[in-house]
């Protein structure tokens, strides 16, 4: 039998997943998990890429101990952030999209190329933490004159699992400088914004093969096998894994909420531009989707309110409160504020009393955010859809699921499933 290792990296953990084929379908164990977030240095949040990286060892390590035999492993992490190399180094830190230091050049980027003209040409929403906004940062700290190369962050791990360095395509299409009618980076941008071309190279696709472990990497986990490219954006994976019976909206409900629509080619009009929806690359398709708030507001919220409560309880606190007041989770006070519950204080006409009262109005906040991107998504796509799949961690939210099914007017297909290791496993099994 074939074993594969799913390695799925996000904002807060990461996990190595073991998957094999059984009857026709994927099976998992999962063999190791850790924590991830940011960190602050020297007043920026940045990524500790060298715990990441430990990691991800100590996790193939562990998956070769259960399974002696493995034939590839894969790696998918979130999209937009990257590390820059000088011959091979790392240049750190490794900024993290949460960091703000973006802010001081997002106008001086929109006057050498208008957003207006970025979206026409990459397709991809206005965020700013998106990678072209970071990499013009880069270039105003003098970063980019000493640097070789940069990989995104699963890249990255892949190099340092195996020396080989290899751009994926649908990480790349995060970045706002991947063309969506070529398909590779953009390089008419890339000279407007005066970025370093030879930073920019051809981009692989899912299921390249990128090598194999490195001797001395090989010699610490204890075993042998070939890194591929999945999909390495986490989210195009996870549409990967979604088991849909048709072409439905679907949400990735994670940190962030990544909801959106499979179509066969970019949609850039102004209606799409205006609404903030993104184009970002899928595996022969393109993934017309709109990232939206996820469970962060709620985690902070658990964090800040009451760390040691059980998640079942919270949610059993929301669903006997009464407050129906609902706040615009995705605008800018809730994005790092240094309180939660204070931003979302400051958005409300009447503050909430209990426990349950802040979280019943994060979940009704929510399931009123996914309402107003579905409505989005009729308009622009003209498609009509009556079901709404959800995967990742807010898949298991009952009375969210509940709530955007009363909301959105829409049948919520909840599925609490590892889709993000699924569809990583998946692109490995089907190569």
């Amino acid at each position: 039998m074939n074993y594969y290792l799913a390695i799925d990296i996000g904002a807060s953990s990461g996990r190595h997943i073991i998957g094999w084929l059984d009857s026709g379908k994927i099976k998992t164990e999962e063999v190791y998990r850790f924590p991830n977030g940011v960190k602050t240095q020297n007043k920026h949040l940045v990524w500790d890429i060298e715990s990441l990286f430990d990691n991800v060892k100590k996790g193939i390590k562990a998956a070769f101990k259960k399974y002696p035999s493995i034939k590839s492993l894969a790696i998918d992490t979130w999209g937009v952030d990257y590390v820059l190399l000088m011959n091979g180094v790392q240049l750190p830190p490794c900024f993290a999209y949460r960091d703000s230091r973006t802010e001081s050049v997002i106008d001086e980027v929109h006057k050498l190329i208008p957003f207006e003209e970025l979206y026409g040409r990459t397709g991809i929403q206005f965020q700013p933490f998106n990678t072209v906004y970071q990499m013009y940062d880069d270039l105003k700290r003098k970063r980019l004159d000493v640097a070789t190369d940069f990989l995104m962050i699963p890249e990255y791990l892949n190099y340092m699992l195996t020396g080989v360095k290899m751009h994926e395509y649908t990480n790349a299409t995060t970045m706002g400088l991947v063309n969506t009618k070529t398909g590779e980076y953009d390089k008419e941008i890339i000279e407007k914004l005066g970025l370093p071309t030879r930073l920019f190279g051809k981009l692989s696709k899912a299921g390249t093969v990128v090598g194999k472990l490195k001797k001395d990497i090989s010699w610490s986990v204890g075993g042998q096998l070939e890194v591929v490219l999945c999909a390495s954006h986490d989210t195009a994976s996870a549409v990967e894994g979604i088991p849909m019976e048709s072409n439905s909206p679907y949400i990735s409900s994670g940190t962030w909420s990544l909801l959106g629509l499979k179509v066969p080619d970019a949609i850039t009009d102004e209606n799409s531009r205006k609404a903030n929806y993104s184009n970002e690359g899928g595996v022969g398709y393109v993934r017309y989707q709109k990232n939206i708030m996820g469970m962060w507001v709620v985690n902070r919220l658990k964090d800040e309110l009451c760390p040691d409560k059980p998640f079942p309880q919270i949610v059993e606190e929301a669903r006997q409160s009464n407050y129906n007041s609902y706040v615009d989770v995705n605008a800018n006070v809730f994005l790092a504020p240094k309180s939660m519950k204070e931003a979302f204080e400051s958005c409300l006409p009447e503050k909430p009393v209990t426990v349950g009262d802040y979280f019943r109005c994060a979940f009704i906040s929510l399931a009123q955010s996914y309402k107003c991107a579905l409505d989005e998504l009729r308009a622009n796509s003209g498609k009509d859809f009556d079901t709404l799949y959800i995967v990742g961690g807010g898949a298991k939210n009952g009375l969210l699921n509940e709530l955007t099914e009363q909301i959105s007017k829409v049948k919520v297909c909840a599925l609490p499933i590892e889709a993000t290791a699924l569809g990583n496993l998946k692109l490995q099994i089907e190569r």
